[in-house]
């Protein structure tokens, strides 16, 4: 229920209708055009498990590949996850990792592509998200105590709402 004024959830929560109930967005009339987000995250870490995945001597194997390839897969399965996303034909998936022993981190950075009605940014999420929670997943025989944060989106382009880029 709407406290006294302010407008109701469904004028600015587009997965809501005017009656307050969630449902998937209607994009059929919007028009195709070619939408980017970029995302980003980083986890912190010993400064030895940073050695140990720069080194790439986990007993798992390389982290920071595997990673990779789970946030590839993790962007392409979005809608699987996050149950009002629509189901996206991605044209780009790109990950990247730094790693910063200044800091003890690794950042993740996620480009997510599309030609398409509809932006990619939760796509871009989830990438980085599952990246950083794979890294964890295989360094947490050494250190337990990983901390992921800063999780964000960076910047999008296309679409109705144009470019936008977040200022910090």
């Amino acid at each position: 229920m709407s406290q006294p004024n302010t407008p109701p959830v469904a004028d600015h929560l587009t997965h809501f209708d005017a009656g307050g109930q969630a449902h998937m967005v209607d994009v059929g009339a919007k028009t195709s055009t070619h939408r980017i987000a970029v995302a980003r995250g980083s986890i912190r870490m010993k400064a030895e498990t940073l050695a140990i995945i720069m080194a790439g001597t986990a007993k798992k194997g390389d982290v920071l590949g595997i990673a990779r390839i789970a946030a590839i897969m993790a962007s392409k399965r979005t809608s699987d996850l996050i149950p009002l996303c629509h189901p996206l034909a991605l044209t780009r998936v790109a990950i990247d990792f730094d790693t910063d022993p200044a800091n003890h981190s690794v950042h993740c950075t996620a480009q997510v592509e599309t030609h398409g009605q509809t932006g990619v940014e939760m796509e871009a999420l989830t990438a980085v998200q599952i990246g950083l929670l794979t890294i964890y997943d295989m360094c947490k025989a050494v250190d337990r105590g990983m901390v992921m944060d800063g999780i964000r989106v960076m910047e999008k382009h296309g679409g109705k709402s144009g470019d936008w880029s977040a200022t910090s």
